[in-house]
């Protein structure tokens, strides 16, 4: 009687083990994957703003930056700090002989 009583409570506590580890192992993916979205929803928000800022700095202020890839790229990959990075060599007349692929 009393190695059943022990097997039933091994039994309860091995349950009980699977039950807490699914259910941490399921707050790791929500919590990694929130940071995933929340990271991803952020670059994405600053590529926009890069690209809007390049079409408005060209619209009012005639900056003349090209829309050759790597300023798409750049833009894509950094946003604003990307942007501000050409303006700053646009104005001191660096970096878009190369970067402008197309006059």
């Amino acid at each position: 009687m009393l190695a059943l009583a022990v097997s039933a409570a091994e039994s309860i506590i091995s349950s009980i083990v699977i039950v807490l580890s699914i259910a941490f192992v399921v707050f790791l993916v929500f919590k990694l994957g929130r940071f995933a979205v929340k990271l991803l929803v952020g670059i994405v928000v600053n590529s926009i703003l890069g690209f809007v800022t390049i079409l408005l700095l060209d619209y009012f202020l005639n900056i003349g930056i090209p829309f050759s890839l790597p300023v798409l790229i750049s833009t894509a990959l950094f946003g604003l700090p990307g942007v501000g990075t050409m303006v700053v060599f646009k104005l001191f007349g660096y970096a878009f002989a190369i970067l402008a692929l197309h006059a």
